[in-house]
């Protein structure tokens, strides 16, 4: 007797929807900006089925505009959903496309859900012999099972698949029958889809009701029974009970007819497929789906066998020949168009060497090599105090040879010394993954890192700045693996902890060798990619060399004078002592400041300094900077509290935190520049932020003081860009008017305010170029007539008025700014003078905000990014000058515009030149970048 046949229904919202929601914190951007979130999550779920299940018969069920019959007996049904977001609007003709290359059928109907056109089909399959599994999240459809039809919940966040049917049911929803669901979806309603329901009842009532009344009709009938205001309340929306009963019923009789013919799971068209997934950049689900459907996954599905009856029975023997849908060849043909072998099909072979011959031998061997990945194992993250554990190498594809490290350091520094000829090699390449911190290990041992370098992390970054850049992030998106934890050597201390020493050289080789064997593999995939998102240059003329330049500026570190933090946090806790109290006698009463619910409540009920104060989701009044902000002009407790915020967060954040961030080994602090966070390409910093700190407020700028010279033989040297982004917009737009004054040499924001104002340049008043300054700087991050007039004194109409007055007087940076945007709309992106791309994937979104949102970043991400490069620039420049006239004078910081040197006093007059030449030489544009220096024995004296 032959099997019964089983038919898979999938909701495809459903899945689309609890797909795209799992990537919500981490998007899946490709690089050409598109959010493929949607899709992935999607054909994700739907594999996992076909793996798992291997069924016989395969459909995709989608809604097409709605239900016309519940909306005509409720017009409000499914009203307050949100808007559906873009990446699944956008994503639904590709997941189309994706099922219909793979001949699975999609089915919808005008007028018609989903969860109709499954249910109708279920039954018809049903009454033909079939077992039916409708593959969805959604509670709802218990109401259909039976014993032949079946709820199939995908697996989700490492919870197993759940399959529901008649017992599961019944347990789930304390019924008798399946059918009886309706009448539960129809007492307590449905939020989402706004079914109104009965008031009043919920869950554990609905269950009450069924468990004595049986069903809705029932119930109704027999309200003489109930008591109290629940018996009013079930009378009198009596007719709204029926109406919600009727609108959670599944409807079994659309025009859809089940042939099962056209349902049976076929030969995809794999090519097309491939074709799609190339496109999205899906280069794991691509993987997924050769393994699939060439048979490759029969052995592996055995072991996945669901807890349905009917799955177990119908698990397909490995090279049974029905899963195997690719011709002969087929299947290798399109793996090997990938360029590439996923290191989870690939052979390794992972070496210790351990013994001096073996070291002898690999020593030879790794001289003669053109390009060698290296990973060091160590015992901190922090370079300042890691000692190696060892170090693995790569140059072949899924071969890793790893050298241990002995505990004594002399002994170390002797074996590091064998290396030492490779390390310092101009010809030989070296690979890694975030090269920074070996290279300041490896400082430590008095090895330079010398020749060309390649560095995965900072590749990935030119290639998909919106992505996540970690190893294990990285190999599981492009390499269809995913690495070994190293928690699972040594507990959950997590990489590079002191106990890594401990554990077998076995397990030391096989984990380091993975880490620069996958390294490996991804350098060989993104050298091609950077060709092709034309990064390549970027890439290796600045990127890279700033790789060394940030090391030696984070081994160097800078002083930090720590008597007088101790004493400026003395006068700080005064002042917040003295706001305190201020803030008290104007409220009234003592309370928590730092308490939003206490500060909300004196402010909007007690003070009521707003008519319709703005809430939180959870019904607090909002305490906010930007709300506060708006009322400070008109009450000032509220300027007191923004300083009272400030001062306690500038105690907390720098002048109490700093002095925990001195490293014990050299007596300073060394922050980390981070090249990979900023998608506009500036640096970022870390451990301390030392490019966050307040500069606007006297308090926040005397933290400056506390960052000095090593001794006294050293002055701090601060040079910084002077209006560097006006520049750069008035040279990317050339606006006439702005590059004449800018060469000049006018006052810009003076220059500005005449022009706009129709008065000579020499009695432009102070007010009127501080509204031509917020403008000048404003027009780069696309302020509005609102935003201008909550930053000026303008009334919003003065406000409009000048930004129309400032776009005529300056015509084509109003071109500009308009061509930006037309440019970021056909391509998907912008770019800086170098080639930076910042790719938008909302330029055209239908949601005016978001839309709107994109449209700054399209004028000003080429403009902050233009910035970062030219400083990056003149960082590289500036470095190798140092180094090849080996001056003492060491650059340390680089906080947005500014670079801070330690200055060797007798150097000054010839390292000022230098520096001032450097940077204002560093990209010529038409019009001139302009430094100015500054000296003194502490950072804001220099600045």
């Amino acid at each position: 007797m032959s099997a019964q046949k089983r038919l898979f229904l999938v909701d495809a919202y459903a899945l689309i929807f609890r797909g795209y929601y799992a990537f919500i914190k981490n998007p899946r951007i490709n690089s050409k900006g598109f959010d493929v979130s949607a899709i992935m999550g999607f054909m994700n779920s739907l594999f996992d089925v076909i793996r798992r299940e291997k069924p016989d018969h395969l459909a995709v069920c989608f809604d097409k505009d709605g239900s016309e019959v519940r909306t005509e007996l409720f017009s409000e049904y499914k009203a307050h959903r949100d808007a559906t977001p873009e990446p699944i609007k956008d994503g639904i003709p590709y997941i189309q496309d994706i099922l219909k290359a793979m001949h699975i059928p999609v089915v919808e109907l005008p007028g018609c859900e989903a969860d109709d056109i499954i249910g109708t089909l279920a039954q018809q399959a049903e009454k033909e012999g079939y077992k039916v599994y409708m593959v969805t999240p959604d509670k709802d459809f218990a109401q259909l099972v039976t014993e032949n039809i079946f709820m199939y919940r995908p697996a989700r966040m490492g919870n197993g698949i759940e399959i529901w049917g008649i017992p599961e049911v019944q347990k789930k929803f304390e019924v008798e029958r399946p059918e009886q669901v309706i009448d539960f979806l129809g007492m307590m309603g449905d939020a989402v889809d706004n079914i109104p329901g009965l008031p009043g009842v919920g869950e554990k009532t609905a269950k009450k009701f069924l468990k004595q009344f049986g069903s809705m009709e029932e119930l109704l009938a027999n309200t003489d029974q109930l008591k109290g205001k629940m018996k009013e309340k079930v009378e009198e929306h009596a007719e709204q009970g029926r109406m919600s009963k009727q609108l959670a019923a599944i409807l079994t009789d659309c025009e859809v007819t089940f042939h099962a013919e056209d349902y049976e799971l076929s030969k995809p068209d794999a090519e097309k497929v491939v074709k799609i997934f190339d496109e999205l950049e899906f280069r794991r689900l691509k993987d997924q789906f050769i393994k699939l459907f060439s048979g490759e996954a029969e052995e592996e599905t055995q072991t996945q066998v669901t807890n349905s009856p009917s799955a177990k029975k119908n698990a397909k023997v490995a090279g049974s020949g029905q899963f195997s849908l690719f011709n002969e060849g087929e299947a290798e043909k399109l793996e090997s168009s990938s360029g590439r072998k996923t290191l989870e099909t690939t052979s390794h072979v992972y070496q210790s060497v351990n013994t001096e011959l073996a070291r002898k031998l690999f020593l030879e061997k790794l001289m003669k090599q053109k390009s060698v990945c290296f990973d060091t194992e160590t015992t901190s993250l922090n370079p300042l105090e890691a000692e190696l554990v060892g170090i693995a190498f790569s140059w072949d594809t899924g071969k890793g040879y790893y050298l241990p490290f002995p505990e004594d350091q002399k002994e170390a520094q002797k074996l590091i010394e064998e290396l030492r000829p490779f390390f310092e090699s101009e010809e030989i390449e070296k690979t890694g993954q975030n090269l920074k911190y070996d290279i300041k290990v490896l400082a430590k041992y008095n090895i330079k890192v010398e020749g060309p370098l390649f560095d995965t992390m900072i590749a990935h970054y030119l290639i998909n700045p919106d992505m996540r850049h970690n190893m294990d992030v990285l190999a599981e998106t492009y390499l269809n693996y995913t690495p070994q934890p190293i928690s699972e050597l040594i507990g959950k201390k997590g990489k590079n902890q002191k106990s890594m020493r401990d554990v077998a050289l076995d397990k030391q080789t096989e984990y380091a060798n993975e880490d620069a064997d996958i390294t490996l593999q991804l350098k060989h995939f993104f050298d091609k990619e950077l060709q092709e998102a034309n990064t390549r240059k970027l890439f290796d003329e600045i990127e890279i060399p700033l790789v060394k330049v940030l090391a030696a500026m984070e081994l160097e570190g800078i002083k930090l004078d720590e008597k007088y933090l101790a004493s400026l946090s003395e006068a700080l806790e005064n002042d917040i002592k003295e706001l305190e109290q201020k803030i008290y006698a104007e409220a009234g009463e003592e309370f928590k400041i730092s308490s939003p619910k206490q500060l909300g409540v004196i402010l909007f009920e007690k003070m009521a300094i707003a008519k319709k104060p703005k809430k939180t989701k959870t019904g607090q009044y909002s305490t906010s900077e930007d709300v506060l902000s708006a009322h400070a002009k008109d009450n000032p407790i509220i300027q007191h509290v923004l300083d009272y915020r400030g001062l306690v967060k500038l105690q907390n954040t720098y002048v109490d935190a700093l002095p925990g961030q001195v490293e014990k080994t050299t007596g300073r602090v060394h922050t980390d520049y981070v090249q990979t966070i900023a998608a506009t390409g500036r640096l970022s910093s870390n451990n301390p932020n030392l490019q966050n700190i307040p500069i606007r407020t006297e308090r926040g700028r005397q933290v400056r003081k506390a960052f000095v010279p090593r001794d006294e033989n050293y002055t701090l040297l601060a040079a910084d860009y002077s209006q560097i982004e006006l520049r750069i917009i008035a040279a990317l737009s050339n606006e006439e008017n702005m590059i004449k004054a800018f060469r000049e040499g006018e006052d810009i924001h003076a220059s500005t305010a005449a022009k706009v104002f129709n008065v000579p340049l020499e009695e432009v008043t102070r007010e009127q170029r501080s509204n031509a300054k917020t403008v000048n700087f404003g027009i780069i991050y696309g302020v509005s007539a609102f935003g201008l007039s909550n930053q000026t004194s303008l009334s919003r109409s003065e406000a409009k008025e000048l930004i129309d007055t400032y776009y005529k007087t300056y015509p084509k940076l109003s071109n500009f700014i308009h061509d930006q945007v037309e440019f970021a709309r056909e391509h998907g992106y912008v770019q800086t003078i170098l080639g930076r791309r910042r790719y938008l994937k909302d330029i055209n979104s239908r949601n005016a905000m978001v839309r709107g949102a994109a449209e700054r970043n399209a004028v000003n991400a080429p403009i902050q990014g233009s910035a970062a490069d030219i400083i990056k620039l003149a960082m590289i420049n500036i470095y190798r000058k140092l180094e090849k006239g080996d001056y003492k004078t060491k650059m340390l910081l680089q906080v947005h515009d500014e670079l801070v040197f330690d200055a060797y006093k007798e150097e000054l007059p010839e390292i000022s030149k230098l520096i001032k030449e450097e940077m204002e030489n560093a990209y010529k544009m038409e019009v001139p970048l302009d430094v100015e220096l500054g000296t003194g024995d502490n950072w804001l004296e220099a600045h």
